[in-house]
């Protein structure tokens, strides 16, 4: 049971995690109100960064900042182990 949840919110958060990219990408091209940088690293920081990083290779958006550019993989390899490690305990 707790493993259908765990999976369930990994899949989630990181579609979440997907469409907030693309859609910060659609309005930084549109030139209207972008969602903040802050929102986009807690939804990678709470198990979304699989998503974010994704989606900032498909969109090609914040790829040329460092702290998106690096911080994105890690974070994102480290919701990785983390989900392993919760699945097998």
């Amino acid at each position: 049971m707790i493993n259908k949840i765990v999976i369930s919110y990994f899949i989630i958060i990181n579609i979440a995690g997907l469409i907030i990219m693309g859609a910060d990408k659609n309005y930084a091209k549109k030139h209207k109100w972008r969602i903040p940088e802050k929102t986009l690293w807690r939804v990678a920081a709470i198990g979304g960064a699989c998503g974010t990083t994704i989606g900032m290779k498909i969109f090609h958006h914040k790829t040329q900042h460092p702290n998106f550019k690096w911080g994105f993989p890690i974070l994102a390899l480290l919701d990785l182990i983390l989900f392993y490690f919760i699945l097998h305990i």
